[in-house]
């Protein structure tokens, strides 16, 4: 595949680099159930693409004060790693590790509202090659890197600054509608990844996963301004 010179990519990570809104889901079914909540599918919709501040605040109480927000989010989280642990390889959308291979030497960064300890766990724990999937990215910027998650762009910003990328320049790959609005509030290109939602609206090209031909096309043909 041929990036052209001045071109950057920029992955999220949830739902782009890992199907992992499947577990997520079922981590928050079970971590609120011991609470008495019971989850329906307009929470389920409201979690994707956002902070764990913000989803914590959306199920327990808005009023809750910081301490406990972030104990909440940081119980869930050790459970979604306990779980996925064993699926981590398995998880991985189609084709992500090989297309970035293919795209390395170009700049390449994350940009994620996930949690750190969400974010060292994958990056740590997924193999390309033989080396840690840390290494493919030049720049990460994760949701307590921030003071405003997406869809504020403040995350994609951040990472074009740190890889030295007009963020006109930055190809986005995003899951989640919140992540397209920050991305494309940004100045970025989006491709859109279907693996949370299969339509969305104001994006460049949307793929199944990183092994469809029309992908390394379009990317082949992208021009920097």
């Amino acid at each position: 595949m041929r990036i052209r010179p001045g071109l950057a990519l920029i992955f999220d990570m949830d739902g782009v680099i890992l199907d992992s809104n499947p577990i997520h889901r079922e981590a928050w079914r079970l971590y609120s159930r011991r609470f008495g909540i019971e989850m329906d599918e307009a929470m389920e919709q409201r979690m994707y693409g956002r902070r764990n501040d913000e989803i914590v605040r959306d199920f327990f109480g808005a009023d809750l004060d910081p301490g406990t927000v972030a104990a909440h989010g940081a119980a869930k989280e050790n459970l979604y790693r306990e779980m996925m642990a064993s699926r981590l390889e398995e998880s991985l959308v189609g084709g992500v590790t090989d297309f970035l291979q293919q795209g390395a030497g170009a700049p390449t960064g994350l940009a994620t509202n996930a949690e750190p300890a969400n974010v060292d766990f994958v990056l740590d724990g997924v193999r390309v090659g033989s080396a840690a999937l840390r290494n493919c990215f030049g720049a990460v910027v994760d949701g307590h890197q921030v003071s405003r998650p997406k869809p504020h762009p403040e995350a994609y910003l951040r990472v074009a600054e740190l890889l030295g990328v007009d963020p006109r320049n930055c190809v986005v790959f995003e899951d989640s509608h919140s992540g397209v609005a920050a991305a494309k509030a940004a100045g970025a290109r989006v491709v859109g990844v279907r693996t949370t939602y299969h339509e969305f609206k104001n994006i460049d090209l949307s793929v199944d996963h990183f092994r469809n031909p029309e992908l390394e096309k379009w990317i082949e043909a992208q021009i920097p301004v």
